[in-house]
């Protein structure tokens, strides 16, 4: 199979590899070259992937989407973190991502105040028209 992941920096291709195990909502699933077509939305957590010298690459990814195509598997993601020490990767993709949710979480409550702003101003304007 060959993997391809995108983020919108960059696309990461590795060629040859044997097996993918990745996470989605409802859990842990592997990918081998001759199963099905499908898509399925990962959360945020470390992908595994084998090469065909066996050695295992683990990857940390953010909440993305995945994509199996014939012989083609494309992993879309924010942001990805590489590493070789799984245990390193997991408290890197932990303090990372967590970073990024509390990042969105400030930019949802900045953008909910500034339309909560617009609203009080509509309703200001259409009292004096009125």
């Amino acid at each position: 199979m060959e993997l391809k992941i995108i983020t919108p920096e960059h696309v990461t291709r590795h060629d040859h590899v044997r097996r993918i195990v990745a996470e989605a909502a409802d859990g842990v699933f592997g990918i081998l070259p001759r199963h099905m077509d499908h898509v399925t939305q990962l959360v945020a957590g470390v992908l595994v992937f084998e090469t065909e010298n066996g050695s295992e690459q683990f990857v940390g990814v953010n909440a993305g989407t995945l994509v199996k195509a014939g012989p083609t598997v494309m992993v879309a993601v924010r942001d990805v973190i590489i590493s070789d020490d799984l245990g390193h990767l997991r408290k890197r993709v932990a303090a990372e991502f967590r970073r990024h949710t509390e990042e969105e979480r400030a930019a949802r409550s900045a953008l909910a105040r500034l339309e909560a702003h617009m609203i009080r101003r509509f309703r200001e304007l259409q009292g004096v028209h009125q």
